[in-house]
């Protein structure tokens, strides 16, 4: 997407002009320099990436560096999580591995609407080395062995993302102890479920979910008997139920470095052994108990290091999504696995202008500088969003350059190109937003608008890997290569699965369809998991073992395979609504094309097959809509323009402008819309911790509003 400038053609002359002074004379000492089998980036996204290796379009399809066979470890013999983090160990004993910033002062500080909120000043990050974190590991697991914790016997983990969280869980890998891992932003009812259909009877946990969130249901879940908390310090004023033990962590470590614990032989886990039941963030009900073996994790993370060239201890990533997701585990078992260090941050503290940092002091991604990072859509829109709003404000000249660097960047790169003087000169301040020194962006979660993925590779000068694979997958399914720098599309076949197409008749797609075959995603490989957790009907259902034993997938997501391999997610078969008049609107398809207006920070369309036309739920950008008012000549408090029938109409009027610009049919385009006066955060418990709608939660929700824009028609 080019972004508009109306400029003199002088301007856009003497800029051309010395850009092109630039390239040719750092174009000789490229061409002398460079070796004479390196390729160009052009060259490189149209070489041939999957192909089908029966020949059939429907597949499956291989990446074409797997189409001998799949692989499933990263180094030979080594078949277990336990291993993979022994073997970074011995490589890389004194490389610092696990890093947490240190936290000077804490205060109230109160904003302009009287609201109090809690700011902190950090200091710098502290480093464990990889032998320190082991030593941790052991002792911890050896100490949740003295406290009872049997082998092949459920634990849980209801934390937030941070270091004790990692060491926990190598713990539970070293000792064969099963981890179920709960989102720290599930509700109570949610929590009960997770922990009494594991049936555990230890869990590991902060003090302050334990306080806020744990206490309350304890009575819920009788089995329970052993609470750890990771933080140092425990609430000396809470009472708890008979029968529950609450520990530190340190004690627990101390525990396991008695010479009568500390000597007892661990029971190692075998490839096949369950290594995490990983709970679904319930997007479409209750949360469901994904089984993956130790052999899932090492085969995913196997694929997604293929396509994360040279990896080192050099790298440095910051971990900041939950650790319960399968994309953030996954991530930090590749760096791991590598000798990379992890420094830990939240969404709360990750930049300068983040909710819990004092004005003036830095967020972590500033102070760490890393070289990778994952990301959702919600949170790189966020940021998209944020910094062209700050290009309106720029003065006329810079305004001017940034438009002409952004526009000349963008022809470069279609083309192949680079271009260092821009990157230099006009990027490198909204670079150093993400701290300047990012190689690998990694996308997922959902996906990623071509806009915004066009904009982080031309702002932050840095490939954005693009991914799709899911919980029951290990995450695993596909990553785009670095050097394509295609937009809308998820890339090829990881090296560890094959990808399938089976026709949905219903929905009219076909792997005959030209120019693509089209169909419901299917996913098979060793990174595929064993099943949903003690629900066989609901495994029966979504996977299935071929005729030569491999496991698969139903993905329930539709895509198409183009022509050099790569996969586009165009559907899926659960957001799809039948209108009353018989048309089919896809409801993510909608969504999709609507994020990217200015006004929109989040939508949900809903259709009922009863009705005609399409209605929507906005949670609109606060800055933009107060512009809105402003030229509408409307007044009031943020609640009451969300409510006012005279700035819904004006919002409707520009969403129906950007859906029209993104092409959406007119029966896909919302007749009527509901503005939300809160924004959707996981807190609200109508977004997942990866900011996937839950639709159910959000029709309940907005159950009265569903009545009124489909009642007065």
């Amino acid at each position: 997407m080019r972004l508009t400038q109306d400029l003199s053609p002088a301007v856009v002359l003497v800029f051309r002009l010395v850009v092109w002074l630039y390239s040719l004379i750092s174009y000789l000492p490229y061409l002398l320099l460079r070796s004479p089998e390196s390729q160009s980036l052009s060259e490189c996204s149209r070489r041939l990436k999957a192909r089908s290796v029966s020949g059939d379009p429907a597949g499956p399809y291989r990446d074409v560096a797997a189409l001998r066979g799949l692989e499933m470890c990263l180094h030979p013999g080594i078949n277990t999580l336990d291993q993979v983090f022994e073997s970074s160990v011995s490589h890389f004993p004194n490389s610092d591995c696990l890093g947490t910033r240190e936290l000077l002062s804490e205060e109230d500080e109160t904003q302009e609407d009287g609201k109090v909120f809690k700011k902190v000043i950090l200091g710098e990050y502290r480093w464990m080395t990889y032998e320190q974190v082991f030593k941790e590991v052991n002792a911890f697991g050896s100490g949740l062995a003295a406290l009872g914790q049997k082998p092949m016997k459920n634990i849980a983990i209801f934390c937030e993302t941070r270091a004790e969280w990692i060491i926990a869980a190598q713990a539970c890998f070293m000792y064969n102890f099963p981890l179920v891992t709960l989102y720290s932003t599930l509700g109570g009812p949610a929590i009960a479920h997770g922990l009494n259909e594991a049936e555990v009877s230890h869990i590991i946990t902060s003090k302050d979910l334990l306080e806020t969130k744990l206490k309350s249901i304890f009575i819920e879940v009788p089995r329970l008997r052993h609470v750890i908390v990771v933080d140092d310090k425990l609430s000396s004023s809470s009472e708890y139920p008979r029968g529950i033990s609450v520990h530190s962590m340190a004690s627990v470590k101390e525990l396991g470095t008695r010479p009568e614990n500390a000597s007892k032989p661990k029971d190692r886990p075998c490839s096949s052994d369950v290594a995490v039941i990983m709970y679904t963030s319930g997007s479409t009900g209750v949360p469901k108990g994904v089984m993956i073996s130790h052999s899932n994790i090492i085969s995913g993370i196997t694929g997604m290091a293929h396509r994360i060239p040279k990896l080192s201890e050099d790298d440095t990533y910051i971990g900041y999504l939950p650790l319960a997701h399968v994309l953030e585990l996954s991530a930090e078992m590749v760096c791991l696995a590598h000798g990379c260090r992890i420094g830990y941050s939240s969404p709360q503290t990750l930049s300068d202008q983040s909710t819990k940092i004092k004005k003036g002091s830095r967020g972590d991604i500033s102070v760490l500088r890393p070289t990778l990072m994952a990301a959702v859509p919600e949170i790189m829109d966020r940021i998209y969003k944020n910094v062209m709003l700050k290009v309106e404000q720029m003065s006329g000249f810079q305004r001017t350059l940034f438009l002409l660097a952004y526009n000349y960047k963008m022809e470069q790169l279609a083309m192949g190109y680079s271009t260092p003087l821009c990157d230099k000169l006009v990027f490198r301040k909204v670079r150093a937003l993400l701290g300047g020194r990012l190689r690998v962006l990694l996308s997922g979660g959902a996906p990623l608008s071509a806009a915004t993925q066009r904009f982080m590779n031309i702002c932050f000068c840095c490939p954005v890997g693009q991914g799709y694979g899911l919980t029951e997958t290990c995450g695993a399914g596909t990553i785009s290569h670095l050097w394509d720098y295609s937009t809308g599309r998820v890339g090829a076949p990881l090296v560890c699965c094959e990808l399938q197409l089976k026709d949905w008749i219903e929905g009219g797609y076909h792997s005959t369809d030209l120019p693509c075959p089209r169909g419901e995603i299917l996913v098979g490989g060793p990174s595929v998991t064993m099943g949903y957790y003690k629900n066989a009907h609901k495994t029966s259902e979504d996977f299935f073992v071929d005729k030569k034993g491999q496991r698969w997938f139903c993905t329930g997501d539709i895509g198409e395979i183009h022509g050099d391999g790569c996969l586009k997610i165009i559907d899926r078969k659960k957001d799809l609504v039948k209108l009353q008049a018989g048309e089919y609107v896809s409801l993510g398809k909608v969504e999709a094309a609507l994020k990217n207006c200015p006004l929109v920070d989040n939508i949900c369309a809903y259709a009922n097959s009863d009705e005609s036309y399409v209605i929507g739920f906005v949670v609109p950008n606060q800055k933009q809509l107060l512009a809105l008012a402003e030229r509408k000549c409307v007044r009031g408090l943020w609640e009451e323009l969300c409510n006012n029938p005279v700035i819904e109409e004006a919002v409707l009027t520009v969403m129906t402008e950007a859906a029209l610009t993104a092409q959406l049919e007119r029966f896909e385009i919302p007749r009527k819309i509901r503005l939300s006066v809160e924004p959707w955060t996981p807190d609200t418990g109508l977004v997942t911790d990866s900011f996937k709608l839950k639709r159910k939660e959000l029709k309940t929700h907005y159950q009265n509003d569903i009545e009124r824009m489909y009642g007065a028609k």
